[in-house]
């Protein structure tokens, strides 16, 4: 993962943060990885993965939360693995009568607008056909789409890719800061390390399905990389 002179601190920031993630993800077999553009500096954090779906149309096993948004926030440790994973090699495994597999693809960018990450992401059939905005928001857990149903379209959009000029569905970054700053500030101010990543994507994943092992809480407790 190159570090260009030329990048400003916030994204050097967000590159160490990134880098810390991927060598526990390593650790974890959580299969992250650095996904370099090429003719560029630019890089994303990438990860693939497939679920199968239930008959309801929504991935199984979605994510649940039953904790109220404070909670969350502060207590990201506090995540469980709560989704049905199944690797690539495992795709031909299914016969045509099993379950249906969704292929879903997830992208963390860095946003110099925003000064954020930025989580992006598409999903596709077994037979390659991407799933529309409205399945895609049908994916959404329960707990999530009851706090989002005032603006699903506004949480949920799908737009170009910055980096790869491909559609993408993204959840928008404008309350990023207002829902990290807390816990920044509660870290800085225990004098106890914190990962933006690792509780960013903590909270921010499993509206879409993601949810990070909880052997993540335990790494970020050795890791020093706090952006300012």
């Amino acid at each position: 993962m190159p570090m260009s002179g030329e990048l400003d601190e916030g994204e050097r920031t967000f590159r160490l943060c990134c880098e810390q993630f991927i060598q526990h993800s390593q650790a974890c077999g959580d299969g992250w990885m650095w996904e370099d553009v090429k003719g560029s500096e630019d890089g994303y954090m990438k990860k693939t993965l497939l679920k199968t779906r239930s008959d309801s149309g929504a991935p199984s096993k979605a994510s649940r939360m039953s904790k109220d948004d404070e909670t969350i926030k502060l207590e990201f440790e506090a995540q469980a693995v709560d989704e049905e994973e199944v690797d690539d090699d495992d795709i031909g495994n299914t016969t045509a009568n099993g379950p249906e597999l969704i292929r879903y693809e997830y992208h963390v960018v860095y946003s110099s607008s925003y000064q954020t990450p930025v989580l992006y992401f598409r999903a596709s059939s077994s037979d390659g056909r991407p799933l529309t905005l409205e399945e895609m928001w049908a994916s959404v857990g329960d707990h999530y789409r009851a706090r989002l149903l005032q603006g699903p379209w506004d949480t949920i959009t799908q737009q170009e890719h910055p980096l790869l000029g491909q559609p993408f569905f993204v959840l928008h970054p404008c309350r990023t800061q207002e829902f990290m700053s807390p816990i920044v500030t509660a870290a800085k101010g225990e004098n106890r390390s914190l990962n933006y990543i690792i509780a960013w994507l903590s909270i921010v994943g499993p509206v879409v399905g993601l949810s990070l092992p909880l052997s993540y809480a335990s790494a970020a407790s050795q890791l020093e990389a706090t952006p300012d």
